[in-house]
């Protein structure tokens, strides 16, 4: 009877190694052709989008040295940005908003419409990415959904969303994704004015993004703050709802936060990236904010959105301020129960990954 068993057992596993096997070789021969063959293109983009990854960082130096993965990193590289948000750049008129209707446009452009509660979704189609693009004409609606008080396990993004009342939301800050786990944020997290999460230099780079009392979308460096420091700045910026991600460049993490900040654009080298899912919120002059959603890593075929690409299209949506959020298998977007983005891992390729907070859309008021 055992040696039955053993035999039925080999003739299933042995197919499987051997697939595996035969899958691993034919990996490392198309990187191997990537890297070192004639499109000194494709290796640039392909080794930054994987010292993007969670788990395939790896890959990079199996088929290139380390000066090699550098040079490459320089030649998609973005340049520091020192200015700070000015909120007198964004005018937001309250009474204006409340007497258009949602078929209403604006005097200084094409119509736009809006659906009742005061959203629309649109689709874009890149040269290796598909996004949505959700504008929220109200930025009052707009405020951060968490777990808190925080526990070991987050929620998928629909979960955050419709337990905070909400009809909408895209996935928030950085946040301890081992696991998938995902109940642990990083950074700080700010939710009505108080802060739920308070750890700035916990890891470096920390930036904030959020919004203040004034309903302006403030994208803060965080660099230098203790905890109290932080504190202090809450209350003296009037921050309302906020969470954070991290601009750094090593063998751990390869991300940035940076994108317009006050109408000006980052400049960069090559395309700033590798290509990946992103997750981006900005915000028009007049108030609108903005929310992108972009799929990749295989998804549908496609690669992804590289840094490039963001400003691209943020810029072609009027954003006067951009920042880059948690992004990869944790981008997401959520409407009306359904999702609109759904996370590219495969296992959770029709939900989210579990989190800990999101920037989520109130329904309009009757």
């Amino acid at each position: 009877m055992g040696k039955k068993i053993a035999s039925v057992i080999g003739k299933i596993l042995l197919p499987l190694l051997v697939t595996l096997l035969l899958l691993t070789g034919t990996l490392y021969l198309m990187l191997q052709k990537c890297c070192n063959g004639p499109s000194m293109a494709a290796r640039d983009l392909l080794i930054p989008t994987l010292l993007e990854t969670g788990q395939l960082k790896f890959l990079a130096s199996l088929v290139c040295s380390e000066e090699e993965i550098q040079e490459i990193v320089n030649r998609n590289s973005m340049e520091a940005m020192s200015a700070e948000v000015d909120p007198s750049l964004i005018r937001i008129d309250r009474e204006e908003n409340a007497a258009q209707d949602t078929d209403g446009g604006e005097a200084d452009g094409p119509e736009e419409t809006f659906d009742e509660n005061g959203i629309r979704i649109e689709e874009i189609s890149g040269r290796a990415f598909f996004a949505k693009m959700m504008i929220v004409k109200d930025p009052a609606s707009v405020c951060v959904a968490s777990t808190y008080p925080w526990t070991a396990t987050g929620k998928n993004l629909d979960k955050l969303v419709s337990d905070a009342g909400a009809i909408a939301g895209i996935n928030g800050g950085i946040y301890v994704s081992k696991e998938n786990k995902g109940g642990q944020p990083l950074g700080v997290v700010v939710q009505e004015g108080q802060i739920t999460y308070n750890d700035p230099s916990g890891q470096t780079g920390t930036y904030m993004i959020g919004f203040n009392t004034d309903n302006v979308l403030i994208v803060q460096d965080l660099s230098g703050m203790g905890r109290s420091d932080f504190k202090a700045y809450v209350e003296e910026a009037h921050i309302r709802d906020a969470v954070a991600f991290q601009e750094e460049s090593s063998d751990k993490n390869n991300h940035f936060v940076q994108l317009i900040v006050n109408g000006e654009a980052r400049k960069m080298d090559g395309q700033g990236s590798g290509a990946n899912p992103r997750t981006v919120i900005g915000q028009r002059a007049d108030g609108a904010v903005l929310m992108l959603v972009t799929d990749g890593r295989g998804a549908d075929g496609h690669l992804g959105a590289t840094a490039a690409d963001l400003i691209d299209i943020m810029q072609d949506y009027g954003a006067v301020n951009a920042a880059n959020l948690d992004g990869g298998s944790s981008s997401t977007m959520v409407y009306k129960d359904a999702y609109e983005m759904a996370s590219v891992t495969f296992y959770y390729q029709n939900s989210s990954w579990r989190l800990p907070t999101a920037f989520v859309v109130k329904p309009a008021e009757e």
